[in-house]
């Protein structure tokens, strides 16, 4: 941790930053903590590691609007968050000469809800990597788990574990650990029939008490009102009803599609465990399908439902 905070000291000194978006150790155990570090003294509390899952290019958003304009700011960048960042600049969402990506490589973060349910009620204070076995430790506790028991679902699949851009990369680059293809569970929710998927996404969204902590945590969801809280016209309804929370999720899903860059945050926010990431993979798998695109690689491509290419497939028109 001591070459990761020498290097980011480094480069706050030598970019002028005014602050650096990063973690630092949570009061809860194995959760770190976004921290906005505005010196480079405060960066002593700076860690990356396991326990990191937020994805901090969600600050970025509200950091435009300050006055007088964004700060030249410093992210630490795992490869979701890099995307992010990238395809906010190319949505022209924030300038890219107030910001520097520093990528650090990335090996999974701790899904919270699965930590709960390994833990079942015991109260985790350490934890070690062990290889491929994280070891989690408690009063009177000791727990060995695979690595890819406790992480989130999206880092089972994720294929860009390193920032695809950044203006300095700390550490050596992190090798893919998907334990599955990166549509493996679209394309088995596509083996079921029609009543069986209808009945997978009623069970599913009957749960959802609309709280929008899925939307609030998105990168990419930053619109200054959202459609669900519009009244004049009133898009959906207020309540929990099935048939509105169809309407928010599956609308949620297409306002990203070709913009979304799995990073999780969705899933990992709802307080019931719902499997929000879902119909983000199915639009996405569809994106790629059909326009070979795949989101926040670049600084310059603009998503794939914004463009339009002479070659692009229209077997839809009759």
């Amino acid at each position: 941790m001591k070459d990761l905070i020498d290097k980011v000291k480094t480069i706050f000194a030598d970019e002028s930053l005014d602050v650096v978006i990063g973690f630092e150790r949570g009061s809860i155990p194995l959760r770190g903590t976004p921290r906005f570090f505005e010196s480079a003294e405060e960066l002593d509390g700076l860690i990356f590691d396991i326990t990191c899952h937020n994805t901090l290019a969600k600050y970025l958003a509200s950091e435009k609007k300050r006055p007088g304009g964004p700060r030249k700011i410093g992210i630490i960048a795992k490869g979701c968050d890099a995307r992010a960042v990238a395809q906010m600049v190319v949505e022209d969402q924030f300038p890219k000469e107030n910001i520097v990506v520093m990528g650090v490589p990335c090996k999974g973060a701790i899904a919270p809800s699965k930590l709960r349910k390994i833990l079942d009620g015991k109260v985790a204070q350490d934890f070690k990597i062990e290889g491929e076995i994280i070891v989690i430790s408690g009063e009177d506790f000791s727990i060995d788990v695979p690595i890819v028991e406790v992480i989130q679902n999206n880092c089972l699949t994720c294929q860009h574990p390193n920032a695809p851009q950044s203006d300095y990369f700390i550490g050596e680059p992190a090798e893919p650990i998907p334990t599955k293809t990166p549509f493996a569970d679209v394309e088995k929710l596509s083996t079921k029939t029609p009543e069986e998927r209808w009945s997978y996404f009623e069970e599913e969204y009957s749960a959802c008490i609309r709280c929008y902590a899925c939307r609030n945590a998105c990168p990419l969801c930053y619109c200054e009102e959202c459609f669900v809280e519009r009244t004049n016209p009133s898009w959906v309804g207020k309540g929990t009803d099935v048939s509105d929370n169809f309407i928010y999720h599956i609308v949620r899903a297409l306002h990203l599609a070709g913009r979304c860059v799995d990073c999780g945050a969705c899933a990992t926010a709802c307080p019931l465990d719902i499997d929000v990431r879902i119909l983000g993979k199915r639009v996405e798998k569809e994106v790629l399908e059909r326009f070979d695109y795949v989101a926040g690689l670049d600084y310059d491509t603009p998503p794939a439902l914004a463009a339009f290419k002479e070659d692009d497939k229209e077997e839809f028109i009759m």
